[in-house]
């Protein structure tokens, strides 16, 4: 009877413990079948939504920031987020592939998950499952530098009704309604949240117009000015299982300021909408026989992005050798896309000590429709040219991209194979056949070995690609940045060794280390002479190299402590020089303090240093900062009112992100949100 006591207190201990920081010690992200995250062949991280909602954080983008190796840049263009892994950096950050519950959410023009992203609602996230490193080998393209999956909550983990407010800086305000439970036989989840915010109202002193100001003798900037951040958020999520059958729904509309600008000068008041929805039809029956299993999925996304005001790509007052622009250099590119993605999975456990894991699937990507209203043209030479008729829809004439069709087969194989008692060997890979540009094969093999009770080892070596997105092969107009249907997938090869220890029962640490070697890099070169402007070229190398170190340490019941931090340096081979913009050291720790009963208390910091620029860009280094972030919670049931305090960025920092080398569009960077506060009200029924 004792022990039996015992056991109940220790089980009831654990559950306590699981409803506060919840469990993160498996993920399914690394291989498709479930497996601890320890022994897992990827270096992968999995957040909680206890995790999450410990941290306080208005949304994803700020979450992923906590992790190691991560760092959250941003570009002038609506100062959309780029998420950049390991030092891997581009313009509009299509080296991530973004998942939500296991389905690409990227978009075909920028090859990315959308410039008008808006953030991603953290009331709606189960999970976030990460993997550092390549993941073509299972997921194709943009699985290059990193893998993102966003489980989204479901009926079990709802069970029941729960609605909430939240409001702080900067007008910022969202309401939202969470239900889980049962239509008969039929499992259901729902989400529905509305939102909005003036955003954060930074200056930018000096933009792309102070420059052509100086150049041509105009005073048309203006700058100095406030970014142009403003959001509209709205966002439906419906989930519906039956039996082996599973279906969701997902619509995501976000309505956003032009940031620092489209073309890095100040525009007060440009919007662009996205829409974007995405259906899920998946049946699985994972014991179809003794030794197979099988899955098979219906996937589709429409994604339209629409300029509902037109935005001021240079100010009124402009003017070039070729004319005034009394009203400014307006334009309105807009897209409409409907991409279909179908796939098989059988899963065979026949062979004692494997397991394969085959799949086959089909995309149809379609860019169906574009349409661009703008008030200008191109001269020959590049220089924009006022049209007379002022703005003038170019869609049947001269748009900026036209209508394109990506069609992908792929195939892939996955064996987890058991080689003895403490070493499992994991390899795999996966042939893209693309209607575009042709084939690509990516490998991976990943050995793990358990040396002792609490010593993990992995090493591992996975190749990964990045399909060129719409815009770099196929634009049409702008010569500043001219598509090339010539163009072929950027590579990368990365080799990572990772030491786990459970050092105690309730502390784990984690450490990597990793190369990679990046080719065929898509990046803009001048045109051929006598014409001015840039082109898409697979013409960039680049190899880099870190380490990431992680613990997790369960003080007591009352006390845990999370921390992180990352070292890399990204060599850019054409230079034997920085390629710049990463940060080559990022730190985070956090403590989470149940200070009184259905109390929390997580105070947060964050360390970002020595971000170089690349070569050409002759300006200081990017400033170093530190931010604290603090979140105060109550951890109550249900029938019962829950409340979080959050205060971002408690001392002010001057936080900036850098703008785009050489400078000379934006030379002072990009100035991010400074102190906020918020409150969160929940009821649970």
């Amino acid at each position: 009877m004792q022990a039996m006591a015992a056991s109940a207190q220790t089980t009831s201990e654990e559950d306590e413990l699981s409803l506060v920081y919840g469990d993160s010690d498996s993920i399914s992200l690394a291989t498709g079948n479930l497996q601890t995250l320890r022994r897992a062949p990827a270096v992968a991280v999995v957040l909680t939504a206890a995790d999450i909602a410990n941290m306080g954080l208005p949304g994803m983008d700020e979450v992923l920031e906590t992790v190691a190796g991560i760092h959250i840049a941003h570009s002038a263009n609506t100062l959309a987020p780029l998420y950049m892994v390991r030092g891997v950096y581009s313009s509009q950050g299509p080296q991530v592939l973004v998942l939500q519950n296991g389905v690409p959410i990227t978009t075909l023009v920028q090859g990315n998950k959308g410039n008008l992203w808006g953030n991603y609602p953290v009331e709606l996230i189960s999970r976030l499952e990460i993997i550092r490193g390549p993941g073509s080998a299972l997921y194709g393209s943009d699985a290059f530098a990193g893998v993102i999956n966003i489980i989204t909550k479901g009926s079990a983990e709802l069970a029941g009704t729960e609605f909430g407010a939240r409001a702080g800086s900067f007008s910022s305000r969202d309401a939202w309604v969470l239900h889980g439970g049962k239509l008969g036989p039929v499992d259901i989840a729902a989400y529905v949240r509305v939102g909005d915010t003036d955003g954060f109202h930074r200056t930018v002193d000096a933009d792309a117009q102070t420059r052509n100001d100086t150049l041509l003798g105009t005073h048309a900037s203006l700058a100095p000015g406030s970014v142009n951040v403003d959001n509209k958020a709205a966002d439906v999520n419906l989930e519906a299982g039956y039996g082996q059958f599973r279906a969701r729904f997902n619509y995501k509309q976000r309505e956003q300021g032009s940031g620092a600008g489209i073309a890095s000068a100040l525009d007060p008041v440009g919007k662009g909408r996205s829409t974007r929805i995405i259906g899920n039809l998946i049946w699985s029956n994972p014991q179809l026989t003794k030794d197979w299993g099988l899955t098979a999925s219906l996937n589709s996304q429409e994604f339209d992005q629409e300029i509902p005001v037109p935005y001021i790509l240079l100010p009124a007052g402009t003017r070039f050798p070729t004319g005034p622009f009394p009203n400014g250099m307006i334009g309105a590119p807009e897209t409409w896309e409907r991409n279909v993605r179908l796939s098989v999975v059988a899963d065979y456990s026949g062979l004692e000590d494997h397991h394969f894991r085959v799949g086959a699937g089909h995309e149809d990507l379609h860019l169906f429709r574009t349409r661009e209203l703008r008030n200008f043209t191109y001269a020959p030479n590049g220089t924009p040219i006022p049209t007379a008729a002022g703005l003038t829809d170019f869609s049947n004439t001269d748009v900026f991209l036209r209508p394109h069709r990506r069609r992908i087969d792929y195939v892939f194989i996955q064996d987890e194979w058991r080689l003895a008692k403490d070493w499992n060997l994991t390899a795999g890979v996966r042939h893209d056949k693309y209607s575009d540009f042709g084939g690509t094969t990516n490998p991976r093999i990943a050995l793990v070995w358990d040396a002792t009770y609490d010593v993990t080892t992995k090493l591992l070596y996975g190749r990964a690609f990045r399909a060129p997105s719409f815009n770099e092969a196929y634009s049409i107009t702008n010569p500043v940045a001219l598509g090339n249907p010539n163009l072929k997938p950027e590579t990368n090869g990365t080799l990572e060794a990772v030491a786990s220890w459970q050092a105690k029962a309730d502390l784990q640490l984690n450490a990597t280390l990793y190369r990679y070697s990046m080719a065929s890099i898509i990046r803009l070169t001048p045109r051929p002479a006598g014409a001015l402007g840039q082109v898409y070229n697979n013409t960039g190398n680049q190899t880099g190299r870190g380490v990431e170190l992680e613990s997790a340490w369960t003080v007591d019941r009352d006390l845990r402590l999370v921390g992180n931090y990352a070292w890399q340096r990204s060599i850019d081979k054409a230079t034997n020089k920085d390629a710049g913009y990463a940060p080559h050291h990022h730190l985070y720790a956090r403590a989470d303090w149940q200070f009184s009963s259905g109390l929390m208390l997580s105070p947060q910091l964050t360390w970002v240093a020595d971000r170089k620029r690349p070569v050409g860009d002759l300006r200081a280094p990017v400033a170093d900062y530190h931010t604290v972030d603090l979140s105060l919670s109550t951890r109550r049931g249900k029938n019962s009112w829950n409340f979080t305090a959050a205060v971002r960025n408690l001392f002010n920092a001057d936080v900036r992100e850098p703008s785009a080398a050489p400078g000379l569009q934006i030379p002072h960077d990009l100035p991010m949100a400074p102190r906020a506060i918020s409150l969160t009200a929940a009821y649970k029924l």
